[in-house]
């Protein structure tokens, strides 16, 4: 299966489920860049549920803006708060300190563009698995493809309706299990034997 998709902010399960399932992967390039999508947020396991990360982004975006032009806002001092809230969600998991230091190291950094974090992140959470998802990029773009599954709606969380097999999550026994949090949900509750779930999960398109 080779697969077109979108490179998120630490991306959902349904992205790693598909990614690690392609043959090659296509990350979409060049786009409009879209409000209230995974392009600049995350969902974590809170201690009181759901909770979302999000990106600022500069003020000014235009309908035709595209994706990989979208530029970063600093006045607010989100990478402290991201940092934060995955202390306070995962310090209790198995995995988190095995990481810690790496994922410590991305929020240290300050990066201009949106596209360029993201793509870090995939780098950063492949390496943390211990797998290589290498990936092509767009040079144009098109709205409809026919020599890929598309799967560029997965960036729109309200479109993204698959279900997964549950794992052991920290808040588990207050809220039950959350379904298709950020990959990072995975990884620090599961460490690197979060690879064979992948495998298994089924993705639907």
């Amino acid at each position: 299966m080779d697969i077109l998709i979108h490179p998120s902010y630490f991306p959902s399960i349904s992205h790693f489920v598909a990614m690690i399932q392609a043959d090659k992967i296509t990350f979409e390039m060049e786009d409009n860049f879209q409000k209230q999508t995974n392009r600049n947020r995350m969902y974590i396991y809170g201690a009181n549920g759901t909770q979302l990360l999000n990106i600022p982004i500069k003020k000014g975006i235009t309908p035709n803006q595209k994706y990989k032009d979208v530029k970063i806002e600093y006045d607010f001092n989100w990478r402290k708060q991201h940092l934060k809230s995955l202390e306070s969600a995962y310090r209790t998991s198995p995995f988190f300190e095995y990481f810690e230091d790496d994922f410590r190291s991305l929020f240290e950094k300050k990066h201009d563009f949106l596209m360029d974090l993201n793509l870090e992140t995939h780098q950063l959470v492949t390496d943390s698995l211990g797998i290589k998802l290498p990936f092509e990029t767009t040079d144009e773009y098109h709205k409809q493809v026919t020599n890929l599954v598309d799967l560029r709606p997965l960036i729109d969380g309200k479109k993204d309706t698959n279900q997964f097999e549950p794992y052991t999550q920290v808040f588990e026994e207050k809220y039950g299990f959350i379904n298709n949090l950020s990959i990072l949900d995975l990884l620090f509750n599961e460490g690197r034997y979060g690879i064979d779930y992948l495998k298994k999960q089924a993705i639907n398109f």
